[in-house]
C-alpha cells in the first residue's frame, strides 16, 4: 500500500478489468486511478510485486468509474444470487411477499429465471441512479426499481447484446462490480451491484452464457419459444403462389427445381424462375463463372412490359478479363425474353474503383465488348465495413448525450444519411429502367446477398403495390432477404459473443430505414406503420423467432427452423391492428419515386434516438394513430351502409318507375 495524502488525491479506486476472448477470461489488469491533475497510473500484478506505471484512459473509461464511485457511496449494494438459490428464492416470493411478486420479471412460454440480483444501481445517463432488481432470464435482462412512481422498468432482450463489459471498484472497504452492456440497438446500460465472496456463477459469467448461447453449445433462445398464434406465419410466402401472383411461368420464364437440393448453389433458394430456353449443363456453367455459384435469377417481372428484375453475383473475370460464353449467351437470353427493350441494364452496386480491385482477387465485372446491348453501370455504394464505421459514428452521436449545438453537423459527419441517399438513388434508377424504359435489368454487388438485395427490395418496392401492404411487404423480405440468402447470422451476430467479426454489418438496419424514409414522403402508400418497423428491426436481434436466424433457406432447413421455432410473422398478423397505418390507400399501379437528395431525408429520430426520453414526442404518437384507425373503420362502415342504401333506393325507384308504365300491346 501507498501512503498518500487526502489533500493530494480527490478519489482512490482499484478497478480490475476483464479482457475476454471468445467469452473466456484471458488475463486480468488492476489498474490503480489516481484522479488528481489529470493523471492516471497502472498498477500491474504479479507474483511478488507491483510495478506502477503511467496510463491514460479513455475519457468514457473515467466517467464510468466516476458513475461506479457514485453509486457505491450513495448506496448499500448486495450481491448476486446463485442460480441454486433462484428456485427457492422465486417460490418464496410468489408465496406471500407481495412487494416480491410486483418486482418479477414478466417472462414468455419457454423461458427462465436464471439468476436474480438485488439492490441493484441502475446507472441511467438522463435520470440518475436507480435502485432495484435485476433478472436474468434465458432470453432477457429485466430490471425494475419500484422507489420510483411510477415504477422504472428496463428490458434488454439478451439477443440485442454485442458485449459485456466488467469493471470491478474498491471503494471504502467494498468491492462493487460494474456492468455496462453494450447493444446492438444502440444503448448501453449501466448497472452496480456489490460483489460477495467469489460466487460460482457471477452475474458476467452468466449474461454471457444466455446472451452468446452459442459459444456455450446451448440453442438459440428460438427454439424454446412455446408461444402459438392463431396464425402460422411460416405459410405467409409460398415462393409458386408468390410467382404465379406475378404471371410465372410464362413462356419465357419457368419455375426451376433444379436448385431443389441446394447443389448448384448452397445459398440461393430451392425454386428459382429462370429462362425457359438455359439446359441444366449451361446452367452450372454460368454457375461457375458467377462468385458464390450466384448465377443470375429473376426476382421481379412488370406485369405490362415483361421487364425483369434479375440479381446475381459478380462476374469472375479476374485479371486477365476472362470470358465465359454460356455466361454472355445467359445474359442475351434474358435480353431477349423482353421484347419491348434491345438493350439490357447491369446496375454494379459498387464503387467503380473497387470493381476494378476485385479483379485482383479473381472478381470483377462484365465487359461491355463481350457482352452485346448489355449497359453497365456503377452504383458508387460503399461495402459493408463502412456501413459498420457510418453506424459505429452515429451511435456516438445519439447516444447517451446529444450536442444540441453541433446536431446537425455531427449527423452529417458520420455519413449515414448520405449511404442512404445513395441506395435510395440506386433503387430509383433500376425502378426507373424497368418502368419508364421498359428494360430488364441484372443487379450485383460482389457476392449478390448485402448490396443486391437493398437495391432489389427497394426497387421492387417502388414498383409492386402490393409489397406495400402489411403481408405483402413480409413476402417481399421472405423473397429477397430470407430466402436468397442475406446472411443475417454473420451481419448481426446472433448468438456470437465475437462482437469485433468483421462480418458484422446493419446492412437490413439501412434497409429499413430506406423503407422508412419512403413512408415519410409518401404517408398513405403504405398499410404497415412506424411501429411496425420497429417491431422488426427489433426482432432482428431479439432471437425469439426463428425469421432472421441462419445465413440462407438451406441453413434454416437444415436446423429445422421452421418447424421448431415460431416466425415474427405469426406475432406481427395476429394483431394486425397494431401495425396498421390509418392513412393507407391501396392505389394498386401506382409507381413510388422518393426524392432521393439529402434535403428530403432525416434521421430516423424515433428508432435511433428512442432511448433518449428527452427526444421523445410529448402527444403518444402510436395511440393517436390507433384511435384514427378505429375511426376510420367506423366511418368506412357508415359509407358501405349508406352505399347499400342508395343501391336499395335505387333498385326499388327503378321498380316504382317500371310499375308505373303503360303497357303496350300490339294490334
Amino acid at each position: 500500500k501507498h501512503e498518500r495524502s487526502r489533500e493530494m488525491y480527490t478519489a482512490d479506486i482499484l478497478v480490475y478489468f476483464v479482457i475476454r476472448g471468445a467469452g473466456r477470461p484471458l488475463m486480468g489488469t488492476a489498474l490503480l486511478y489516481h484522479m488528481t491533475k489529470g493523471r492516471t497510473y497502472t498498477v500491474r500484478p504479479n507474483m511478488y510485486s507491483l510495478t506502477l506505471l503511467h496510463y491514460s484512459p479513455t475519457g468514457a473509461h473515467v466517467e464510468w468509474c466516476k458513475q461506479l464511485i457514485a453509486a457505491t457511496m450513495s448506496s448499500q449494494i448486495s450481491g448476486p444470487i446463485s442460480s441454486e438459490m433462484v428456485s427457492r428464492e422465486y417460490k418464496a416470493l410468489r408465496a406471500g411477499n407481495k412487494q416480491a411478486q410486483m418486482e418479477e420479471a414478466p417472462r414468455v412460454p419457454g423461458e427462465t429465471i436464471k439468476a436474480i440480483v438485488k439492490d441493484v444501481m441502475y446507472i441511467c445517463p438522463f435520470s440518475g441512479v436507480a435502485r432495484g432488481t435485476l433478472t436474468i432470464t434465458d432470453y432477457k435482462l429485466f430490471f425494475k426499481s419500484l422507489l420510483r412512481d411510477p415504477p422504472f422498468v428496463l428490458d434488454v432482450n439478451l439477443g440485442a447484446i454485442s458485449r459485456l463489459e466488467s469493471v470491478a471498484v474498491q471503494s471504502h472497504g467494498e468491492n462493487t462490480q460494474g456492468l455496462e452492456i453494450v447493444c446492438k440497438d444502440l444503448r448501453n446500460p449501466r448497472f452496480a451491484y456489490r460483489k460477495e465472496g467469489q460466487s460460482n456463477l457471477e452475474v458476467f459469467e452468466i449474461l454471457s452464457k444466455y446472451a452468446f448461447p452459442l459459444f456455450h453449445n446451448l440453442p438459440l433462445f428460438a427454439f424454446k419459444y412455446r408461444e402459438t398464434f392463431p396464425e402460422d406465419g411460416w405459410k405467409i410466402y409460398d415462393p409458386v403462389a408468390e410467382y404465379k401472383r406475378q404471371g410465372l411461368p410464362n413462356e419465357s420464364w419457368i419455375i426451376s427445381k433444379v436448385n431443389s437440393s441446394y447443389e448448384v448453389c448452397e445459398t440461393y433458394p430451392a425454386l428459382l424462375v429462370l429462362p425457359s430456353n438455359v439446359t441444366e449443363d449451361e446452367l452450372k456453367r454460368v454457375a461457375a463463372f458467377r462468385a458464390k455459384r450466384r448465377f443470375p435469377v429473376l426476382s421481379w417481372i412488370h406485369p405490362e412490359s415483361q421487364a425483369a428484375i434479375v440479381r446475381c453475383g459478380q462476374p469472375q473475370v479476374g485479371p486477365a478479363d476472362r470470358r465465359c460464353r454460356e455466361d454472355e449467351r445467359y445474359l442475351q437470353t434474358i435480353l431477349d425474353a423482353n421484347a419491348q427493350s434491345h438493350k439490357l441494364c447491369i446496375f454494379d452496386a459498387r464503387q467503380s474503383t473497387v470493381a476494378d480491385t476485385n479483379k485482383a482477387k479473381d472478381g470483377g465485372y462484365e465487359n461491355e465488348s463481350f457482352y452485346i446491348n448489355v449497359e453497365l453501370n456503377f452504383l458508387e455504394i460503399p461495402n459493408i465495413h463502412v456501413m459498420r464505421e457510418s453506424l459505429r459514428k452515429l451511435k456516438e452521436v445519439v447516444y447517451p448525450a446529444i450536442d444540441q449545438q453541433r446536431w446537425f453537423s455531427s449527423v452529417d459527419s458520420t455519413h449515414w444519411l448520405e449511404y442512404i441517399r445513395l441506395l435510395l438513388a440506386g433503387a430509383v434508377r433500376i425502378a426507373d429502367r424497368i418502368e419508364s424504359g421498359k428494360t430488364s435489368v441484372v443487379v450485383h454487388c460482389s457476392d449478390g446477398w448485402d448490396r443486391t438485395a437493398q437495391l432489389t427490395s427497394l426497387a421492387m418496392l417502388m414498383l409492386d403495390a402490393h409489397y406495400r401492404s402489411l403481408r405483402g411487404f413480409q413476402v417481399l423480405l421472405e423473397l429477397e432477404w430470407l430466402s436468397f440468402g442475406h446472411r443475417f447470422a454473420s451481419r448481426v451476430g446472433h448468438g456470437d459473443g465475437n462482437h469485433a467479426n468483421s462480418e458484422r454489418s446493419p446492412l437490413f438496419v439501412q434497409f429499413i430505414d430506406c423503407v422508412w424514409q419512403m413512408t415519410r414522403q409518401f404517408p398513405s402508400a403504405f398499410e404497415f406503420n412506424e411501429l411496425f418497423l420497429i417491431t422488426v428491426l427489433d426482432h432482428l436481434y431479439s432471437c425469439l423467432f426463428g425469421t432472421f436466424l441462419y445465413n440462407s433457406e438451406q441453413e434454416r432447413v437444415s436446423k429445422e427452423v421452421y418447424s421448431k421455432t415460431v416466425s415474427l410473422w405469426s406475432y406481427v398478423n395476429s394483431q394486425l391492428e397494431e401495425f396498421t397505418n390509418p392513412l393507407y390507400v391501396n392505389y394498386e399501379h401506382n409507381v413510388l419515386y422518393p426524392v432521393a437528395s439529402l434535403r428530403h431525408l432525416e434521421l430516423w429520430v424515433s428508432y435511433y434516438v428512442r432511448w433518449n426520453p428527452r427526444m421523445r414526442p410529448q402527444v403518444p404518437v402510436h395511440q393517436s394513430l390507433k384511435e384514427l384507425l378505429v375511426l376510420k373503420s367506423e366511418l368506412q362502415k357508415r359509407v358501405d351502409e349508406l352505399k347499400r342504401d342508395a343501391a336499395s333506393s335505387h333498385s326499388l325507384s327503378s321498380s316504382s318507375e317500371h310499375e308505373g308504365m303503360p303497357m303496350q300491346t300490339t294490334v
